[in-house]
């Protein structure tokens, strides 16, 4: 499948005359719980020609699109962002750029930009709006298929992770890692509901179908205490987000140059 990639990425790059900086898988491959027939998830950031961005109309209005989005078949999800656009999403502490940035799973990494990007995180981190994206996410997944005596089972790892996210970053103070096996193993303690957890994950690492059965009720009783919870913890934090702006674009110019030198 890196084959298949690889000669996506590169197809990409001469149809839309651009420079991919960085590619990466994301989704349930990246996070560390997979289906063995789960699709492949491919996120990358590109960067245009200095021509491009020379003009009176910005980009991401009318037919300038800040975005590349591939054909979704069976096998690849396969789309990108604009340099400037993910740039100003790194401003405002956006979660799917940030995990990007800690994916293991490179397929593709070219120039300084990342590297650099990666160096200016702490100029840029803001936990509210992060805890904010991953504690709603878990309310909205718990709320849709984990009520009732019978679940949709496989959706506890799309609450579990976002509600360990966010006690990461209240413990940490600092971004929350991709992995889900490492915030499982550093949040949550010994006891029946690690061991519920980890029982989960095997199953579903093993393939089973994970479909509706019965809630697990430790689970239940972890998630909607920690939602309460959370929700009052977030609503107490005083933190003045700073403005990275003048860094965030010498970075987009630097690029610019290193890339079409």
């Amino acid at each position: 499948m890196n084959e298949i990639i690889q000669k996506k990425l590169l197809e990409i790059q001469k149809k839309y005359q651009v420079k991919i900086l960085y590619a990466i898988e994301s989704g349930s491959r990246a996070w560390g719980f997979p289906s063995k027939d789960s699709d492949y998830d491919v996120r990358f950031i590109y960067i245009h020609h200095p021509e491009w961005y020379l003009s009176i109309d910005p980009q991401g209005i009318g037919g300038k699109r800040d975005v590349i989005e591939e054909p979704i078949n069976n096998l690849l999800d396969i789309s990108g962002w604009e340099i400037t656009k993910a740039l100003r999403l790194f401003r405002k502490n956006n979660p799917p750029l940030l995990e990007w940035l800690r994916s293991d799973i490179i397929y593709y990494q070219k120039y300084s930009f990342i590297e650099n990007m990666k160096s200016l995180e702490t100029e840029v981190f803001y936990p509210n709006s992060m805890l904010y994206h991953y504690l709603n996410m878990a309310k909205n997944n718990y709320r849709e298929y984990l009520q009732g005596e019978q679940v949709r089972i496989k959706k506890y790892f799309y609450v579990l992770r976002p509600i360990l996210a966010c006690k990461w970053m209240e413990k940490y103070n600092i971004t929350p890692p991709i992995s889900f096996h490492e915030l499982l193993e550093v949040i949550i303690p010994e006891g029946e509901l690690k061991n519920e957890v980890k029982n989960l994950l095997k199953r579903k690492l093993e393939s089973d179908e994970l479909d509706i059965e019965s809630r697990i009720k430790v689970i239940n009783d972890f998630v909607e205490n920690e939602i309460e919870r959370l929700e009052e913890y977030i609503k107490s934090l005083k933190v003045k987000p700073k403005d990275p702006t003048k860094l965030l674009d010498e970075l987009f110019r630097d690029t610019l140059h290193e890339v079409w030198k």
